[in-house]
């Protein structure tokens, strides 16, 4: 049964349910009668779950690639904290804007009623399903870890000059007097230096491209950037069950989640290394050609 409950569902399941296993078993001879509580005993003795899933980023196995990256950005992670030679992570997050076709009914709290005296339990929120699209937006997050700032701003979209744009803002505000910059972003087709030199005049481009150092996350390894954890932080902090019909209501909600996150100076403090690495996720790592 518990090779079964691994295996695929049969076709026209999504997964399995506690009674098509039973039913399973009884057709396929494993017993000869078997009820839905017994199987989900079973099931829980053995720590299964089959109605559940979950999403995760699974890189390929003996995979070079992955594991490169993977060491350059953890042997950044463990350098010291140096105000001259900065490390910066960036990312970006599409979301759509929403707007409310019927006003949301608030909680109530426990209660009497006036009128008959009677206690009237207390009531959630309640959100209408329907909702009306207001276009689209993407979020730019950009942090320094070791400093504990971040800075968080969204646009109506984004290209390679909205990139480039969103670069030279904070070269220009947060680092204008230093000649290095290390970021960690992952490898979308605008994240490099060629969308500086179609954005800006030739000299621009070149500055800039000289001052800011690209190290890119592996495919599948979107949890090695310090700024897809804030991304995450924002998700549920800011932005969760919010319906936001506009560019600007967005960006207010971000301007002030971004001033209270850095006024709280929340820095990271990454501990997984690439000596972690080369033990936990060895399957990642090819059979060396020279020993």
């Amino acid at each position: 049964m518990i090779a079964t409950v691994l295996g695929p569902a049969p076709m026209g399941r999504a997964a399995w349910t506690l009674r098509l296993l039973a039913e399973q078993c009884v057709e396929r001879q494993y017993i000869v009668s078997i009820s839905h509580t017994a199987i989900g005993e079973m099931l829980d003795s053995n720590e299964v779950k089959p109605h559940l899933s979950k999403y995760w980023c699974i890189p390929k196995e003996n995979d070079a690639h992955f594991v490169a990256h993977m060491g350059d950005v953890l042997g950044i992670y463990q350098r010291a904290y140096d105000p001259r030679v900065p490390v910066l992570c960036m990312d970006e997050k599409p979301v759509q804007l929403l707007g409310e076709i019927i006003d949301r009914v608030n909680a109530r709290p426990l209660r009497t009623d006036p009128d008959t005296g009677l206690v009237r339990h207390g009531e959630l929120e309640k959100i209408d399903y329907q909702y009306e699209r207001c276009g689209t937006a993407s979020i730019f997050v950009f942090a320094e870890p070791l400093a504990g700032w971040r800075h968080v701003t969204a646009l109506q979209r984004r290209t390679k000059g909205d990139f480039a744009m969103m670069l030279k803002q904070i070269s220009d505000t947060f680092y204008p007097h230093v000649e290095r910059v290390v970021l960690v972003a992952d490898n979308l087709n605008t994240h490099n230096i060629s969308s500086f030199y179609e954005a800006f005049p030739p000299k621009t481009a070149y500055q800039l491209a000289q001052k800011l150092d690209f190290h890119y996350t592996p495919l599948h390894g979107s949890w090695l950037n310090i700024a897809e954890c804030e991304l995450s932080s924002l998700a549920v902090q800011a932005l969760k069950n919010q319906r936001v019909d506009s560019l600007h209501a967005l960006n207010e909600i971000l301007s002030h989640w971004q001033a209270d996150r850095n006024s709280r100076q929340i820095g990271v403090n990454w501990h997984f290394t690439a000596d972690d690495a080369r033990i936990k996720l060895r399957r990642l790592y090819p059979n060396p050609i020279f020993k």
